[in-house]
């Protein structure tokens, strides 16, 4: 089936007759617009291996597609329940006054999420305008969120959008835990990105990192020592 254009889409009318009569009456086939994926006042924007993102206005709309290799019932079940996980994290950070994203609507049927557009530039792209204070920042936004129990599990500098300050953005890996190890591996993940992306930054970048992180956590300490537990961990697999 071909799509159509934007202008064959506006004008795209069904008729049904009419059981009895010589009439026909419009009928707007909404499955079949459903089944091309098509809203004409939303602009692809990026996309993911979990996700398809749409720009809407000043939303953005976060599509959980489908992957055919799976049972079809396992993949309704871990995509409704990964949709509701990420949801509720954005609401959760909400609440609590971390920068990110705000939710305006879930939809558990669609595999949808909406949320508000972040305007701004890619971390990534300015951190080495002011690294020190910006990594700082880093770390008392990813203290705050472990304080609360919240693990991102992509921490980079391109899940990061610096406008009037540093936004978190993109939670679909994140889930809720108070253990140390899944912090320290939060933060285990951040220090292998920055000294990847941003080499010529680290190692003071991280310690700025750290700096933050510690005045924003109150547990930092058991997490920090986790944390030297994971990197060992790491050499040593490199060392096999």
């Amino acid at each position: 089936m071909e799509t159509p254009s934007e202008h064959q889409a506006q004008s795209i009318i069904y008729y049904k007759k009419e059981e009895g009569t010589g009439n026909h009456a419009p009928l707007f086939n909404k499955i079949f617009l459903n089944t091309l994926n098509l809203d004409l006042n939303m602009k692809q924007i990026g996309s993911g291996a979990e996700a398809i993102l749409y720009l809407e206005g000043d939303t953005v709309v976060k599509d959980r597609i489908s992957k055919s290799y799976r049972i079809p019932e396992i993949d309704t079940k871990l995509r409704k329940a990964r949709t509701r996980r990420e949801a509720k994290v954005i609401e959760k950070l909400n609440l609590i006054g971390i920068p990110g994203p705000k939710l305006v609507q879930m939809d558990d049927k669609t595999m949808k999420i909406t949320m508000s557009h972040i305007k701004g530039m890619k971390l990534r792209d300015v951190l080495a305008q002011n690294p020190a204070e910006l990594c700082k920042e880093i770390g008392k936004k990813i203290g705050q969120m472990h304080s609360h129990g919240i693990i991102h599990a992509d921490l980079t500098t391109s899940n990061m959008i610096l406008d009037d300050e540093i936004y978190l953005i993109d939670f679909g890996l994140s889930f809720f835990s108070d253990k140390d190890e899944d912090k320290a591996v939060d933060l285990h993940l951040l220090d292998r990105a920055l000294e990847s992306r941003h080499f010529e930054l680290y190692p003071s970048c991280w310690e700025a990192v750290l700096e933050g992180y510690k005045k924003a956590n109150p547990d930092f300490i058991p997490v920090l020592k986790r944390l030297e537990k994971v990197e060992n961990r790491g050499r040593n697999k490199k060392k096999n």
